[in-house]
Parts: C-alpha cells; structure tokens; sequence
C-alpha cells in the first residue's frame, strides 16, 4: 500500500506539473487570475497528499477529507477554464481523467484508515 500512497503524490506532483504548463499559455487576462488559482489549488493538493503520507494514522483521514473537497474545487476551476476556452477538449478530458484516477486513489486511501 505504500507505493500506492507514494504514487498519489507522483500523480498530484504530475497534475500540478501540467497544471503550470498549461496555465502558463493562458492569456494574459486570465494567467494571473483563474491560472494563479488553478496553480495554488494544486499545490494545496500535493500539500495535503504529503503530509497525509506522513501524518500519524489519526490524523490522516482529516487530511484525506480536505484533498477531496480540494479535487471538487480543482474540478470546477478546470471546468470554468474549458468553458471560457482557455483550453480544447481533448485538454479537459485529460484533466477530468486524471482528477477522476486521483479521486478513486483518494477513496481507496480513505477506505484503508478504517473506522
């Protein structure tokens, strides 16, 4: 299991990484508003993964809880940024899958802690 919890991590560190890129081709307008944010939600993301990694067992469902409400966030924040055209389709629907393998990761994660 811990390479599954390491591999969390790679996949957010990976979500962040093209978060950056693809934020970075945003227009002006955009880049340091929904892009900035985009960036930060990620970064909290990849926060929260490693210190769940690290936190005392008691204390990692907390911290599991909070990535998952931050991946609703990450969600609609890729949403509206497809909607304004920031980015084509095949783009969102990397996004979407990539959050979506996240989110299943996340679950398994939860559901390993128990009661």
């Amino acid at each position: 299991m811990d390479s599954d919890k390491n591999t969390i991590v790679q996949k957010s560190y990976d979500l962040l990484k093209e978060t950056v890129l693809t934020a970075n081709g945003f227009p002006r307008s955009q880049k340091f508003t929904l892009g900035d944010r985009l960036q930060n939600q990620a970064t909290d993301l990849m926060d929260n993964y490693i210190r769940a990694l690290y936190a005392p067992r008691e204390a990692k469902r907390a911290l599991l809880d909070e990535a998952n409400i931050q991946l609703e966030i990450l969600r609609h924040y890729y949403r509206l940024a497809y909607d304004l055209g920031l980015y084509n389709s095949v783009r969102y629907k990397h996004f979407a899958e990539i959050i979506q393998h996240i989110g299943r990761m996340t679950g398994g994660w939860i559901k390993s802690l128990g009661k």
